[in-house]
């Protein structure tokens, strides 16, 4: 098993560094973590190091030691962006988690047109918040020192505008009247930027569908089972990671 990870501010370069705050308290109280044990800091933006536990401190400070050299993880030579329309529910966290947990690198809220939920105002805002948590909190179970961006909602016009900017555009669809090519043998790019569409449980719109392609993404299907919209996007990036050699 791999080292915890606690989210800092700034990597600490050493020698040593107390972790207090929530992120302390969660390695004291709830993990119980002992001198001696290893840990992982990072920023959740790519930067991270390792030390030691020297000592727990009351019910939430962590003082770590033998802090190692920070060190980077490069960017990703083929970046995924999950363009999500919104689920009903708290389906849309369990999306952004397993999402997360598979290695989704940037997450995009959608207002379908066929979504029953809507986000505005504080409401909004407060739902934003939690798929960032979630994030956030998904990227620390899962080990990440890379923990995926998760954007403001957006409409359909700035997702085809997103589209339009992608090395390659993709849209998960399965209908009859509509050709789709199989995800699994998709040519993809050595290098970019993947932007890959999930619809609602509805399914994308003909109007959605036909902006999406004159930004020039193309239909894609799984397989002959049809998900749901908060656990396609996960198996469509489980395929394309394991595609890109990200999963070797």
């Amino acid at each position: 098993m791999t080292a915890p990870v606690f989210v800092v501010e700034e990597v600490p370069a050493g020698p040593e560094f107390v972790l207090d705050g929530p992120e302390g308290r969660h390695a004291v109280s709830v993990k119980r973590l002992n001198p001696g044990e290893d840990v992982v800091l990072t920023d959740g933006r790519g930067h991270w190091t390792e030390g030691v536990v020297k000592a727990a401190e009351g019910k939430d400070r962590l003082v770590v030691m033998d802090l190692h050299t920070i060190e980077e993880e490069p960017d990703p030579e083929v970046r995924i962006t999950v363009v999500q329309a919104l689920p009903k529910g708290d389906r849309g966290e369990l999306a952004v988690e397993t999402m997360t947990e598979t290695g989704v690198d940037a997450i995009v809220p959608w207002h379908a047109s066929r979504c029953i939920t809507q986000w505005r105002g504080d409401r909004g805002a407060k739902s934003l918040a939690k798929w960032r948590a979630t994030a956030r909190e998904a990227g620390k179970q899962s080990r990440r020192v890379r923990f995926p961006e998760v954007a403001e909602a957006l409409s359909t016009k700035q997702v085809a505008a997103l589209l339009a900017d992608a090395d390659l555009a993709m849209v998960l669809h399965e209908d009859r009247d509509t050709p789709s090519e199989a995800l699994a043998t998709a040519e993809l790019p050595k290098a970019g930027s993947v932007v890959l569409v999930v619809g609602p449980e509805g399914g994308v719109s003909p109007e959605e569908l036909a902006v999406f392609a004159e930004a020039g993404a193309h239909p894609y299907r799984l397989g002959r089972s049809v998900l749901r919209t908060s656990t396609a996007g996960t198996a469509a990036v489980a395929v394309l990671l394991a595609r890109t050699g990200r999963w070797s």
